[in-house]
Formats: structure tokens, sequence, C-alpha cells
């Protein structure tokens, strides 16, 4: 359990190398978890408001992305900051493309993803969106991104190169699409979708055309593939649940099964060698007196405990 008077948190990050979960808790900034020793290595300097942290070894450096716009980029082998950078006016999360080395970072509130580069930290450019809800993004190894558009029931393939739309698809039988994860292999993308009927949605990569879809759990909020074993995780709040899907073939999946976690555990990293999935949450409560974000849960807390910010582990079966 973490210490911290507000608690708050949207995605987590890891760093399989060093064993270190970086943690995107919004007012407290971005905490350091070692996952091997259980403990707090420290928080990074001028992160406040952070929600997100793209890592980026082959340059030593980490970024943030914080509600007010701006990056914090620190040195990955120290974890000293660098920088604090501002290059809009909000930001949801970031995405790294290992192909053109730029980061694209979400805008919600402003309808368009910044484009930085990597090695440098320089803005790079920008793309105009027609949506508020620029999700989860996944890179395809070929200088594209694949985005959900949470609000229009779409994925788009970006081409990070050029900064331009190259494909937009429906997600057909796929409301509120949140979370993605792509297979490069079987060009596929699973889609976590969080609508009346939540389902993770495996699309054609190439047509776009959606193949099939599998239940999960409400309130999805992350979505991992992990190509050595052939599976794909979905982190679903609501529901507090990890539902997984075993790939038999590229259009072929099989519930492995469905775990329970804790509520409103709703994103998750995967350490692809030793297979332990990590996930975080808060005891909360919806208080009517202040506004409740209904579009999750008729009862979905806008106000955490202090100090019940918890860490979860899940290792897989022996």
């Amino acid at each position: 359990m973490l210490p911290g008077a507000k608690p708050d948190w949207d995605y987590v990050t890891l760093d399989p190398v060093r064993g270190f979960l970086f943690i995107g808790r919004r007012a407290d900034g971005v905490t350091v978890w070692d996952v091997r020793s259980n403990r707090v290595v420290r928080t990074i300097e001028k992160s406040e408001e952070a929600g997100a942290v793209i890592l980026v070894p082959e340059f030593d450096r980490g970024y943030t992305a914080n509600e007010d716009g701006s990056t914090t980029i620190f040195r990955l082998s120290t974890l000293a900051t660098i920088d604090r950078v501002k290059f809009g006016d909000d930001s949801d999360s970031g995405f790294f493309d290992p192909v053109t080395k730029q980061i694209a970072f979400t805008m919600g509130d402003s309808h368009k993803i910044a484009f930085v580069d990597a090695k440098t930290g320089r803005p790079a450019g920008d793309l105009s969106i027609d949506s508020k809800k620029l999700d989860g993004t996944a890179p395809d190894g070929e200088g594209n991104l694949f985005m959900a558009l949470r609000d229009r029931n779409a994925v788009l393939k970006i081409d990070v190169k050029s900064h331009a739309v190259v494909a937009r698809w429906n997600t057909d039988g796929c409301e509120q699409p949140t979370g993605i994860a792509y297979d490069r292999g079987g060009k596929r993308i699973f889609v976590g979708c969080r609508g009346t009927k939540p389902v993770l949605a495996v699309m054609d990569a190439t047509s776009g055309k959606v193949i099939s879809t599998h239940e999960i759990g409400r309130g999805n909020d992350g979505v991992v593939y992990d190509s050595e074993a052939r599976r794909v995780y979905t982190s679903n709040g609501v529901d507090a649940n990890l539902v997984i899907y075993d790939q038999l073939d590229a259009d072929t999946y099989v519930l492995s099964e469905a775990t329970t976690t804790r509520p409103y555990a709703r994103t998750m990293a995967l350490d692809p060698k030793t297979k332990k999935v990590y996930l975080v949450t808060a005891e909360g409560t919806a208080d009517p007196v202040m506004k409740i974000n209904k579009a999750v849960a008729p009862f979905y807390p806008n106000r955490y405990y202090p100090d019940t910010f918890t860490v979860l582990t899940f290792a897989p079966h022996e």
C-alpha cells in the first residue's frame, strides 16, 4: 500500500529490465515502484499531474504525459529529471513509435495529437482529430499507430512520419473502444470495448474488419498481447476482473481464465519474462455532492480514501 492524501491514477508502465513499475498518480506525480522488493524507489521530480509514462530505453529517457499539456523528461538509468517541457494545453497519455522515434501525446480536450522527438524532446508536429476521447494506442512496428476513438466507435490508423490518418474503421459490435494491443505476426488488433455489452474485439489490421468479439468485464481500460504465450489480457475495473484469452490462431480465441482483481483496477502492465501482471487501485466512494462519471458506472468513485492506494500482483499458475 502506498501513502497519499488524495489517491488518483491512470496508467502504469513497466521497465522489465530494472523491475520498476512507473505509476501515473496525477497530483502525486509519478511513483516508481520496485516490483522485486515491493517498495517505493522514488517520485519523479516535477511530474505533478502525470497520468502516464512512456519509456524509451534506447535513448535512456522517460517521458510523462501531464494533464497541463507538458511532459517531464527524465533519465531512465538514474530517474533524475532533465526538464519539464510544454507541448500543448492538455494531455491524457502518450505512445512511442519505434520506427520514427516519435512519441504521440493524446490531447482529448484539444482534439489533437502532439508528436515529440523522443531523442531530443522537441515538438515534431501535431494532428487534429475529430474526437475528445483519444484512447488506447498501439504501434504496428512499421511506422503506424492504431488508436481507439471511444466517443466515435472507431479505430484510426495513423502514419507517424507524415502525421496523417491513413485509415478509419468502425468498430462494429464494439461500443466505446478503449484499450488496444497489436499482434504483428497475425496482423490483428485487439480492442477492449466498454459499451453496454463489454467485449474484446479482434480486428483485421489490413481491412479493419471486426473478425470476432469475446465477452469481458465492465470498465475496460487495458489490453495487452503477449506474443510469446499467444495470450490476450484485459483489465476491467468495474467488474474487478482480469479476463484472459488464449490465441489458437489469428481468428480463434478461447477463454483461458477470468481472475478476480479489485474494484477499479482498470490499467495494467505485463512482465514479458515472468508473465506477472501488475495493476493498481484504491478504496473510494461515489460522493453525491460531486459529479459522478455515470458513463463508466452508476456509482463510479469520484473520491478516494487517503493511504489506500495499492499495487496488485498476479502471477501465472505453477
